[in-house]
């Protein structure tokens, strides 16, 4: 195996003989794999839409692919085996498709021709090197490479959850393809791939657009809402991950049967959609960022729904409690279905909750939330007053994922140590670093603004573009606003490229820069973007609100 797509990659270089999540070399080379036969449907797939014949179920396929390899998502090799199986046998019938429309196959490389049956023969193959990220022996091209493929990654989690609520782009699907067919082009050069990474980011920002507004047609707007992270005495279910069709789903099921619902980590954002909160049971919020579940689940005592990536491989003690569904799976642990009119059955989880002690509660109090574009322009004259008068000197976008390492309370101290004057600019689960915190409020403007989910960074653009607007300002670059990011996985990878496809400046990532960048393509995005690391709270305080302000 090797593989250094998440920000923990062993040494800082590359997982080699087992990954720091706990994935086994047979699971990572089943997921390279799954990522070679999707190339394999996407060349013969876009041939096919070039002549008006494409195959939808490809999209699909190459959606749900691509999710089920981000990092944390799928535990279950079984899994990939028949993702492969299916993806070979539609790779086949788009190619008798194309054919018998008169059109020859020109294409006849590994990727189109190879097909294998047994469990045996997708094992040899996925261990083989031409499968392998080592495959490209040019350093700055497969930095390239798996730039693109993360930010296809993150962006076809994005398109799931859109699609789950029935709003698709075909524009996307056709780009993520055509990327595709392009990384394994030996014939694209570093300036295509270059330009590829930049196009990636720009169907970033069309698809978070589209999947915020798969969200708020649905849901209603977020607010500005006081979350409970204490508990009843109820039996729970906990809700982890981040697609509120679910979410939705099982709210509409427990109702009426005794058993609360509460959210987990990314999963917190449901609390400040309006549609959600008409039920009674829906309690609140428990635990913290993905990485602290193996013991708050264990406390929890009621089973646990993971919707999408972000989980551990589950202890023994709690592994009976956890369900999944959709593109994630745990070899063991049951999944949930869809089933053919597009809902799911969350009876076995209501029922297995109702024999549980209530949850074990952790901690009491409240947390405040829901400050999405919307909900921010309400309140943009206030702000904008604010700045001018002076009361509010910088504002600081610290979007992004938590994860393990010690070096992640950073950014907690960097939370605390920034002068009160300050705003912090939030979404994803890196916020679980401070939102807890007392850093109190400018003017009645909570010092923390949190947006929701990773995929909520669209709407931490479109405040700084209305922001931009209100102070007549050329470019977001212009404003008094900082980026200091945290990254783990692949979608804060569509969140970056989105940023720099927008024309965003000097943006900061830590703990610390992708192990995938090589120097070359590192140096050119601080050539051109400005893009930096992180050194220590003081020193990066000093530089953010002095250095750049001058």
């Amino acid at each position: 195996m090797f593989c250094y797509q998440c920000q923990e990659t062993a040494n800082g270089t590359g997982c080699t003989i087992v990954g720091v999540c706990g994935k086994k070399d047979d699971l990572a080379n089943m997921q390279d794999l799954l990522i070679y036969t999707m190339k394999g449907v996407a060349i013969v797939n876009t041939l096919a839409r070039e002549i008006g014949l494409h195959n939808t179920k490809a999209d699909d396929f190459i959606v749900n692919g691509l999710f089920m390899t981000i990092t944390n998502a799928n535990w279950d090799k079984n899994e990939f085996f028949n993702r492969v199986r299916e993806g070979l046998n539609l790779r086949e019938e788009i190619k008798a498709v194309i054919e018998k429309a008169g059109h020859p196959l020109q294409n006849t490389s590994d990727f189109v021709t190879w097909y294998g049956e047994t469990n045996d023969q997708l094992e040899i193959k996925s261990a083989s090197q031409e499968v392998s990220i080592l495959a490209t022996k040019d350093e700055d091209i497969r930095s390239l490479r798996e730039l693109v493929t993360y930010g296809l990654k993150g962006l076809a989690a994005y398109l799931q959850h859109a699609g789950e609520l029935n709003y698709k782009d075909d524009e996307l699907y056709a780009f993520m393809q055509k990327a595709l067919v392009l990384i394994r082009d030996d014939q694209v050069s570093m300036e295509e791939l270059i330009n590829l990474s930049m196009e990636c980011g720009k169907y970033g920002v069309q698809a978070m657009e589209l999947l915020d507004t798969a969200n708020t047609s649905t849901y209603g707007h977020p607010e500005m809402t006081k979350v409970n992270i204490g508990v009843r005495q109820n039996p729970g279910i906990l809700i982890s991950g981040h697609d509120l069709k679910d979410m939705e789903e099982l709210l509409k099921q427990t109702e009426g049967t005794g058993v609360d619902v509460y959210t987990h980590s990314e999963m917190l954002s449901a609390n400040y959609y309006p549609a959600f909160k008409k039920y009674d049971h829906f309690v609140g919020n428990y635990g913290n960022a993905w990485w602290e579940q193996t013991r708050e689940f264990e406390s929890f005592n009621g089973p646990i729904l993971m919707t999408t990536n972000c989980i551990v491989p589950p202890k023994a003690s709690y592994k009976g409690r956890m369900y999944t569904t959709g593109a994630t799976a745990v070899e063991g642990v049951t999944y949930i279905e869809k089933k053919k009119d597009g809902t799911k059955d969350f009876s076995i989880i209501i029922e297995h909750a109702k024999q549980c002690e209530p949850p074990i509660e952790i901690e009491k109090g409240e947390i405040i939330g829901g400050f999405a574009h919307n909900q921010v322009a309400q309140v943009a004259d206030q702000v904008v007053d604010a700045v001018k008068n002076g009361d509010i000197k910088r504002f600081f976008v610290m979007a992004g994922c938590d994860g393990r390492h010690k070096s992640r309370t950073y950014y907690k101290e960097f939370a605390e140590e920034l002068p009160k004057d300050t705003i912090i600019l939030t979404a994803g689960c890196a916020k679980y670093r401070y939102n807890k915190l007392e850093l109190g409020d400018i003017n009645g403007i909570p010092r923390v603004l949190d947006a929701g989910q990773c995929n909520d960074s669209y709407s931490l653009v479109m405040t700084a573009l209305k922001l931009k607007d209100a102070f007549g300002l050329e470019s977001v670059n212009d404003l008094p606003l900082s980026y200091n990011i945290a990254w783990y996985e692949q979608k804060a990878v569509i969140v970056f490229l989105s940023l720099l496809y927008l024309g965003v400046k000097n943006i900061h990532v830590g703990p610390t820069l992708p192990a995938f960048l090589s120097p070359n393509v590192t140096n050119f995005l601080i050539e051109n973007f400005g893009v930096g690391g992180i050194t220590n709270t003081k020193a990066d305080i000093d530089m953010f609100m002095y250095a750049t302000a001058n």
